[in-house]
């Protein structure tokens, strides 16, 4: 598939635990929808990012551990691909994880932000794990350090048990939601709390 022309450079960022019996070639399956997206012919072939300061996607056999810095060029199709490799993640993973996918808009450029136009880029938070559980933990943790973070500027942390107690009864909430619509019978679609949007300007590219 060529993407020479494509109008976004799509970056997929973060790391997810492995079932210890997971072997490379078992990821290289669960990854398909992207390496095959890329053009390539495996993810041996595939793994190398569009910048070279980027590790691309690895995998650390003695740790069980995806990791993921990884920029490809592409269209909005490719969030097909986000979904389908999250619901292959949910397969071989041992505990939640975040996946950050940021798109930036290729055709972007000075003369735009100048002139006041505003880019198409966008801001994806995907999270996957082998239950509904263990994603709605993965939520629960991002939350609570994206929180604490944010309360720390004003207070100490020995403060905040209040506010990460009230973080808690809305996740039990929500799982008891899901137990009582049995949904939780239904294989987790990776994509759960995702939380697109532009909103606070162009997220600077590369920003881990």
């Amino acid at each position: 598939m060529n993407h020479d022309d494509a109008p976004f450079e799509i970056h997929v960022h973060g790391d997810v635990k492995l079932r210890p019996d997971v072997g490379f070639d078992a990821l290289q399956d669960a990854l398909k929808p992207l390496w095959k997206y890329a053009g390539a012919r495996s993810l041996a072939d595939g793994a190398a990012s569009l910048y070279e300061d980027e590790p691309g996607i690895r995998f650390d056999p003695a740790e069980h551990l995806l990791q993921m810095c990884w920029t490809l060029a592409g269209d909005e199709d490719f969030r097909q691909q986000l979904d389908d490799m999250c619901m292959n993640l949910n397969e071989v993973s041992a505990e939640g994880a975040a996946i950050e996918v940021t798109l930036y808009d290729a055709e972007y450029d000075e003369d735009d932000e100048e002139a006041g136009r505003e880019s198409r880029d966008d801001f994806v938070l995907l999270f996957v794990g082998p239950t509904p559980q263990a994603i709605m933990q993965a939520q629960r943790d991002l939350l609570v350090e994206d929180v604490v973070n944010l309360m720390e500027r004003h207070f100490d942390g020995a403060e905040l048990s209040g506010v990460v107690g009230e973080i808690d009864k809305l996740f039990s909430a929500r799982f008891d939601a899901l137990v009582n619509s049995l949904q939780i019978s239904k294989p987790p679609r990776g994509a759960g709390g995702g939380s697109p949007g532009h909103g606070g300007g162009r997220r600077p590219r590369h920003l881990h």
